[in-house]
């Protein structure tokens, strides 16, 4: 490891290194790699990430909160009432009898 430190190449690190750092399963980093949905390098190993290909699935994966749900001045009650206008109305629903009571009347 000390020559791959002084050689002036990006460190590198396997997808159960990445797993750990996740804190999720290296089968999942497999996946997503081969979806082409976080960024990897392809070598003779199999996949490996760099530092920059670890902070950026970071960023991808983090979740910010709403605009909405961060201003003061929406009232939830009032964000409730203002989306269910614009639904079409509800259906009433009714139960039907179970199979076999209608089988055996």
């Amino acid at each position: 490891m000390s020559q791959r430190s002084n050689s002036g190449l990006p460190e590198t690190f396997s997808a159960s290194e990445v797993a750990k750092a996740l804190d999720c399963s290296e089968w999942w980093v497999k996946e997503q790699a081969r979806r082409r949905r976080i960024p990897f390098m392809r070598s003779g190993s199999g996949y490996r990430f760099t530092r920059d290909h670890v902070e950026e699935i970071f960023r991808i994966l983090e979740e910010r909160p709403d605009s909405a749900n961060t201003s003061e001045s929406n009232d939830p009650s009032t964000r409730r009432r203002a989306q269910g206008a614009s639904v079409a109305p509800a259906v009433q629903l009714r139960a039907r009898r179970p199979r076999r009571a209608r089988s055996a009347a």
